[in-house]
């Protein structure tokens, strides 16, 4: 998943040590932008963190997972970005080839032999 957002505050950088080795996490709030604004908490782990581009005020791109598991009968919700970058360098991210498509066929070939 994709949104692109307004940073408006950094929390404080978790640190720690398990049986992986060392971790640190951002957590980071962001904005959506439109007419209903939503306000977002997003977690950053590892070398993902990058101090220069995590600025208050900047727009970001972060590209994303959901995550949701259940401890103690109670369900807990992450986001996990697994990529930011500034949002213009995201709008500049060349787009895949025409060739790449699934939906290409070749020539007089326009996929009559599916079942359905």
């Amino acid at each position: 998943m994709q949104l692109t957002a307004k940073l408006i505050q950094l929390l404080p950088l978790q640190t720690g040590n398990g049986k992986n080795g060392q971790w640190k996490k951002q957590d980071v709030i962001v904005e959506t932008d439109g007419t209903y604004t939503k306000k977002v908490c997003i977690s950053i782990w590892g070398d993902k963190i990058d101090a220069s581009v995590l600025q208050p005020g900047s727009m970001l791109s972060f590209d994303f997972d959901v995550e949701s598991r259940e401890f103690n009968g109670r369900w807990y919700t992450d986001v996990k970005a697994w990529r930011v970058q500034p949002a213009a360098a995201a709008a500049v991210a060349p787009a895949p080839a025409s060739g790449d498509s699934y939906t290409d066929f070749p020539p007089g070939d326009m996929g009559e032999d599916l079942p359905f």
